[in-house]
């Protein structure tokens, strides 16, 4: 007997040591805002734009939609004798298509850029890899188009910048089965110093170059100076969007379908009033959804409007008095927003009430950026507040069919990625919400 309470009080008090010298991650340390975050890592170094390393080959590759079935190839050359020519084909190596672009570059104060190139490929078949390479030059780049119907998925994150945590969380998004990535503003952190979008093309080149990356602009990329320089010339230039094939004049808003999902990208940093252009062509783009073929509707914009933390509160007041009626009328399944650096979910909502034909909102400011995690929430907690936590990481939104879509998000810890929050939900069109006696059509008018 005496021998068996010996072993006994071993083990427990090898469990013991076990349990407090164990890492605190999942439950033991909590969820939602009762997690305890790790103390930072490293960040990641770059070189500063006087040793920044020249190639004579294609940089910061990266890929995005261009129309339907159509692709575009980015990328940055060195030699501005580099020709603006893509070839593509659906086998290693064997290129049996090519398409010419078109290239710029620009001046900011002391820094000149390298030529950037735009190529628009294509018509694509769907669901399919190809494999192409810039300028007759290796090396060999290889993408897959999206599926021309459900299931599709969306990786998800907002507030990248260039750390240790956007590199893991860039690695967790890699390995998650998606088909294209979202971002809703917030890109390079360059702030000014232009070599950190050349050192942010590269860090993000293997995977903006396989899956097509969807932007929108946040604050970080506004870069303005008084007199001097206009605002997002560095993103502009960079970063072209289909604004053009999707009836936009500007590449701060525009909006692009894939599969059954229509998206809209809003600008939170350019004039959304009643009476601008980002409004009217807002109006004019959701008059033409057809729900029907497109039964989810999306939205992204940098500024949330359902916020419960203290970072960035009522930013977004003034654009969501004007837009939200015309989202709700159009019946806008999720909104999806950056900005505060922490995740939050909220329930069905419309003017500040929970609204069962109402949108979800979603804030993923949580990249990873330099600027570090917005901890502080306000309590009691809304109503409209479903989950939220203070931590880097990035969503997963797949939408399995016309009427449902299972929403995941991953928080970013320690390498690993744990999946932190998780709900189905149901689309507005299977729930009844479009009927015509349920929506005000005039504030989906083209005229305001």
């Amino acid at each position: 007997m005496a021998r068996k309470l010996r072993e006994m009080g071993i083990l427990v008090f090898l469990i013991s040591i076990l349990l407090l010298t164990a890492p605190l991650t999942g439950i033991a340390a909590g969820i939602g805002e009762d997690y305890v975050r790790p103390a930072p890592r490293k960040t990641l170094s770059f070189s500063w734009p006087w040793n920044r390393k020249h190639s004579d080959g294609p940089q910061q590759v990266h890929i995005s939609l261009a129309g339907e079935k159509h692709m575009r190839i980015s990328w940055v050359t060195d030699d501005k004798s580099f020709p603006s020519l893509v070839e593509y084909g659906t086998s290693p190596g064997q290129y049996t298509e090519s398409s010419d672009g078109e290239n710029l570059s620009y001046s900011y104060l002391f820094y000149n850029s390298g030529k950037i190139h735009h190529v628009v490929i294509g018509p694509l078949e769907d669901d399919t890899i190809y494999y192409y390479r810039c300028g007759r030059q290796e090396p060999e780049f290889q993408f897959k188009t999206p599926p021309s119907k459900f299931p599709l998925t969306f990786a998800v994150v907002g507030d990248l910048g260039q750390t240790d945590w956007t590199a893991s969380t860039l690695s967790h998004i890699n390995d998650c089965q998606y088909d294209l990535h979202l971002l809703p503003g917030d890109l390079s952190y360059a702030d000014y110093l232009q070599h950190l979008w050349d050192s942010f093309g590269e860090l993000i080149q293997p995977y903006a170059s396989a899956r097509p990356w969807m932007v929108t602009e946040g604050n970080h990329e506004m870069e303005s100076i008084p007199f001097i320089k206009s605002p997002f010339q560095s993103y502009n230039a960079r970063w072209k969007m289909p604004y053009a094939e999707s009836g936009s004049t500007s590449n701060l808003y525009y909006s692009f379908e894939v599969a059954g999902v229509h998206v809209i990208m809003l600008g939170s940093y350019t004039d959304y009033g009643e009476y601008s252009d980002q409004y009217a062509w807002l109006k004019a783009d959701l008059a033409k959804v057809d729900r029907e073929r497109t039964p989810w509707l999306l939205a992204l914009l940098h500024v949330p409007w359902y916020n419960s933390n203290w970072a960035h509160q009522g930013e977004g007041d003034d654009m969501m008095a004007v837009v939200e009626p015309v989202l709700y009328a159009a019946g806008v399944d999720i909104l999806i927003a950056g900005h505060v650096h922490a995740y939050e979910r909220s329930e069905r909502v419309y003017s500040g009430q929970l609204d069962s034909c109402g949108a979800i909102h979603i804030t993923v400011g949580d990249g990873g950026n330099r600027e570090g995690l917005a901890l502080r929430y306000h309590h009691p907690k809304p109503i409209w507040s479903a989950f939220r936590e203070a931590s880097f990481g990035h969503g997963e939104l797949k939408i399995v069919n016309a009427t449902h879509a299972f929403w995941s998000w991953h928080r970013n810890d320690d390498h690993e990625s744990l999946s932190s929050d998780e709900v189905w939900i149901n689309s507005l069109a299977s729930a009844g919400c479009l009927r015509s006696e349920m929506r005000d059509f005039s504030k989906i008018q083209i005229v305001p």
